[in-house]
């Protein structure tokens, strides 16, 4: 990039980072306004939905019924020009009722393929943890493979397929706990917690204020320019990482197989999305280029899921946080 004469070295350096980074920041400026005129509050949760979605993720959110997890998405699809489908997870939910079924074509002998509710490009799965092994089986192979096999032949997903499955973190007759095998394919674990008292009362007065169609339809939502989110994940892909980070991420990630309280440690996969998203932090505060406190940023929602407590820690009262949250202080940050 040529220099310009009038701006001084540091200013600069400020330009050319905002132009390194101008599709991100203006997709993350219009995704935080558009979700606000729907979504009251949960700032941190819709940052880190975006982040996912940037780093091409796959999301679980746990958090009670009835604070807004599906409008989230609905939102985000609608913001970005994304189709969106939503399936609820029940335990006689079959393979073929999200991937497809192959069915003779009425007076016929030819056989068709009807797409399930997957072939789209954000797909809403409620209550996750209610879906048979079998399911979950199938939904594994189109996370991570991008793809369906229905009758032998591999059916191909929208290029911009992305699970954001719910899970109620209270309820558990019924269930069936994911294995950590799928868990291990959700790139971040998000907890959605209630709103604050003014966030509420702001949900209180938007919904009186509608005409009955809803939030979503009334706050006419227009989605973003064509291009920008493969820009902005561009970008994202490109942000500068030191040597001495590369190792500070590699040092936590090792440092949870080992530690006191973890029964089941960060894998090798736990350790590249963690660089991932830690990128994308950097880019939410404007830079193009990771420091520390874009790792630490990133370390909970990662990995989370991840690392497998001792039985004696849950019974003192650990939890995942809190175990990682000790690691994290355990290991020296690499100085600037």
């Amino acid at each position: 990039m040529s220099q310009d004469p009038t701006l001084s070295n540091e200013a600069q350096t400020v330009a050319d980072r905002d132009a390194a980074l101008h599709a991100t920041q203006e997709l993350i400026t219009q995704a935080r306004a558009g979700l606000g005129t729907v979504i009251a509050g949960q700032r941190g949760v819709i940052d880190e939905l975006l982040m996912a979605i940037l780093c091409k993720g796959h999301v679980l959110l746990e958090g009670v019924p009835g604070i807004a997890k599906t409008l989230m998405v609905k939102t985000l699809g609608r913001l970005l020009g994304l189709g969106f489908q939503r399936v609820q997870a029940t335990p006689d939910l079959m393979p073929a009722d999200i991937l497809g079924t192959t069915i003779l074509k009425p007076g016929t002998d030819t056989f068709t393929f009807h797409a399930g509710p997957v072939f789209t490009d954000l797909l809403l799965v409620d209550e996750v943890n209610r879906m048979p092994p079998r399911t979950q089986a199938a939904l594994l192979e189109c996370m991570e493979e991008r793809q369906v096999t229905s009758d032998g032949v591999r059916r191909a997903l929208p290029a911009w397929f992305t699970v954001f499955a719910t899970q109620n973190p209270v309820d558990f007759e019924g269930t069936y706990p994911l294995p950590e095998a799928q868990l291990d394919r959700f790139l971040l674990k998000i907890r959605v917690a209630y709103p604050s008292e003014a966030e509420e009362l702001q949900i209180l007065e938007r919904h009186h204020g509608t005409t009955g169609a809803g939030l979503l339809e009334d706050a006419q939502i227009t989605p973003l320019a064509p291009g920008l989110l493969e820009a902005a994940r561009a970008e994202v892909r490109g942000i500068r990482i030191e040597p001495e980070l590369y190792r500070y991420i590699l040092e936590l990630a090792r440092r949870t197989r080992e530690w006191p309280t973890l029964l089941l440690g960060a894998s090798p996969r736990a350790a590249l999305s963690l660089m991932l998203v830690a990128q994308a932090a950097a880019a939410f505060d404007g830079r193009d280029y990771l420091v520390p406190d874009d790792v630490k940023r990133a370390l909970h929602p990662v990995l989370r899921h991840r690392v497998m407590l001792k039985p004696e820690a849950e019974l003192e009262g650990f939890d995942a946080d809190r175990a990682l949250t000790d690691v994290l202080a355990a290991v020296p940050v690499p100085r600037q």
